[in-house]
């Protein structure tokens, strides 16, 4: 599974694209997201009636689904708290979402399951560590590349 996030916080929306390196059915992937949300808010004495309902809906919306390499599946958290579900077979992103479920700590917690301290994939959190540090490199190079034009100009 090769996993692409877009972290972060703020009053905007977070995609998630998930795509499969293996073959992988709906059912295994919402089962396995499933348990993790209804063990973390269980454990935490935050799960409630509308959280189990909300899993139902995510269990049904992928239990038709199989997904062959290179498929994706994309989230998007919305800062209302609204989860956006896509499924993709053909690299593209869908104009409109497959379903929209209204549960903020779903959106969390598929983010969680992603990267989270037990993610799906800890080559993921390697890769997505690894693409943070280069980006953030890029960065510094270009803001010490400014730094030394502005000191060259108040050299002369």
């Amino acid at each position: 599974m090769y996993i692409s996030v877009i972290p972060s916080t703020g009053p905007f929306e977070k995609l998630t694209q998930v795509t499969m390196i293996l073959p992988l059915t709906g059912k295994q992937y919402s089962e396995k997201v499933s348990e993790m949300c209804v063990g973390v808010w269980k454990s935490n004495g935050t799960y409630t009636d509308a959280d189990a309902i909300t899993i139902d809906k995510f269990l049904e919306v992928f239990k038709d689904q199989n997904f062959p390499p290179d498929s994706s599946i994309l989230f998007t958290t919305s800062s209302i708290g609204s989860l956006s579900i896509s499924f993709s077979k053909d690299g593209s992103i869908p104009e409109a979402p497959n379903v929209v479920l209204e549960n903020e700590k779903l959106g969390q917690a598929v983010i969680e399951s992603v990267i989270g301290r037990y993610g799906v994939s800890p080559a993921t959190k390697q890769s997505l560590a690894s693409r943070l540090s280069d980006f953030m490199e890029q960065i510094e190079g270009k803001a010490t590349e400014t730094e030394s034009v502005e000191l060259g100009k108040n050299s002369l």
